[in-house]
């Protein structure tokens, strides 16, 4: 099983997504459960929010696996169950990560994204919903609303399940079989 979840800042898509993986590694439990932890620690909100997820977890035997760029290579046993959060941080990081705005960072986590999907029983990637303000952004932030864009796209093809978490409410958008070929 693949979903993709995706939903607005504070919309409650972590707190479901755990809770569907966890729901089913119950099925697959000699098998480790993974989160892919792809947000960097920079300044106070960014470790204020990676603490608020810790505490989440706590107690649900998640081995955290915090791995910025590169999801390709991540640690995750084949057969594991596997949380990757979250797409939007990961586009920036594969992105940024070397100075300069790279545009092709989106075939690096596609690939990436192939390569757990190959390994893991069940993948639930969380990824954000950045795209409906109407604000004019400048040419990296652009460069980079695309580049998420694209992956995002790209998630939702290999995906069995599409939700968006509105208000802590999951809307399905695409069910297994939906799925595209």
């Amino acid at each position: 099983m693949i979903e993709l979840i995706t939903g607005g800042s504070g919309s409650g898509k972590s707190e479901y997504a755990e809770r569907r993986i966890c729901e089913a590694h119950r099925a697959n439990a000699e098998k480790p459960l993974v989160y892919i932890a792809a947000m960097q620690p920079f300044g106070a909100e960014a470790r204020e929010r990676i603490a608020r997820h810790r505490a989440m977890r706590s107690g649900k035997g998640f081995e955290t696996v915090e791995r910025y760029t590169g999801i390709d290579g991540s640690e995750a046993e084949p057969g594991s169950d596997v949380l990757l959060e979250c797409l939007g941080n990961l586009t920036a990081n594969e992105m940024f990560s070397g100075g300069a705005a790279d545009a092709g960072c989106a075939e690096r986590i596609k690939r990436g994204l192939d390569s757990l999907a190959r390994r893991c029983a069940n993948l639930c990637i969380i990824t954000n919903e950045v795209f409906s303000d109407g604000m004019r952004y400048g040419a990296d932030t652009v460069l980079y609303m695309r580049a998420l864009a694209e992956v995002n796209i790209y998630a939702a093809r290999i995906a069995d399940t599409v939700t968006e978490v509105v208000c802590a409410v999951p809307v399905r958008i695409k069910q297994a079989e939906d799925a595209l070929l």
